[in-house]
């Protein structure tokens, strides 16, 4: 059997605590619980020989967003921080509490994503979102942020990205994704957080909630992979496929005006025209109430999985595509 590495508790993060061409994990506490039991976060750090940036690598801000977990994980075990020039932070799960009930939001209802960078003197999501953005985002010079689709629906592999900023462009092409959706940070989000501190950042929607893909897991790898070769934080050359990567200038959500069992007609990447049918709704005796189109051109970005619909409900999540 092989022996676990120890991992130490620590309660401030200071990258030169791992030494040149060495990987080290922690344990970093940010908050406490109602035992005053500490909350600690998983870091894992491959410190390299050479000198470079600083990229952090962050995963699961919603708790059931597992295909990032996995990301970081296989981006370490392949990792040789001997060969490495610069410093790569991953932090598997960012918000613990959710983790453990393997639900999206924080342990108030609050979501983690909505709030950033918190506040020091806040409720318990606000300063656990402060205390993350001030112990660990702040040495980062560039971040990825992993996530995927929320409960009920899914999504392609698709990016979120400020598409004016140059260097925040060439990480977003650099993913292979199936879909750029131009975005600019917004607030509340980690992403947003990050660009308010001048850090280039992106989002990685990395597929659907609450499981493991290995095709998209993979492709994740791959895209933390090309930027390390574009920052030259590793000699190799990034990797390239043959996907045409779609380009669009926004997105929206579609959602449904009265309640009742949707069915939807589309599927993921799916590139629609204006009028083309996307929906329909029937209640619960099968007659059909109505049917839902496409109200311009453009992609199936993400769409619901769950029949049961209210008013309101999500149907599809359009790109509208860049036009050529």
């Amino acid at each position: 059997m092989n022996r676990l590495p120890e991992i130490s508790h620590i309660e401030e993060f200071d990258i030169s605590a791992t030494n040149k061409g060495e990987i080290n994990f922690y344990w970093l506490k940010l908050i406490s619980d109602g035992f005053g039991s500490p909350i600690n976060v998983p870091l894992m750090v491959a410190r390299g020989v050479g000198e470079g940036p600083i990229l952090g690598v962050t995963a699961a801000v919603h708790g059931n967003e597992l295909n990032g977990i996995s990301v970081i994980q296989r981006l370490f075990n392949e990792v040789d921080p001997k060969e490495l020039r610069g410093t790569i932070v991953g932090v598997p799960v960012v918000n613990i509490p959710a983790f453990i009930r393997k639900k999206r939001r924080f342990n108030d209802g609050v979501d983690l994503n909505h709030i950033m960078p918190g506040k020091k003197n806040g409720n318990v999501s606000q300063v656990y979102a402060y205390r993350f953005v001030e112990k660990i985002i702040k040495h980062f010079d560039f971040l990825l942020d992993l996530h995927t689709a929320s409960t009920g629906r899914i999504n392609c592999y698709y990016i979120r990205a400020d598409m004016s900023q140059k260097i925040v462009k060439k990480m977003a092409l650099l993913q292979n994704a199936d879909i750029i959706v131009h975005n600019p940070p917004s607030d509340g989000t980690l992403r947003g957080a990050a660009d308010d501190l001048n850090i280039p950042a992106i989002t990685l929607e990395v597929g659907n909630p609450s499981t493991f893909q290995k095709r998209l897991i993979r492709s994740g790898v791959e895209g933390v992979h090309n930027v390390l070769c574009h920052l030259d934080m590793v000699d190799d050359e990034p990797i390239e496929n043959d996907k045409d990567t779609v380009l669009c200038i926004s997105s929206k959500w579609l959602y449904t005006d009265t309640g009742g069992l949707l069915t939807i007609n589309v599927e993921l990447r799916q590139l629609l025209k204006k009028g083309d049918k996307i929906a329909e709704l029937r209640d619960i005796f099968g007659i059909k109430i109505k049917e839902y189109y496409a109200p311009e051109d453009g992609i199936v970005i993400g769409k619901s999985i769950s029949p049961v619909n209210q008013t309101g409900g999500r149907i599809i999540h359009l790109g509208i595509i860049k036009s050529s």
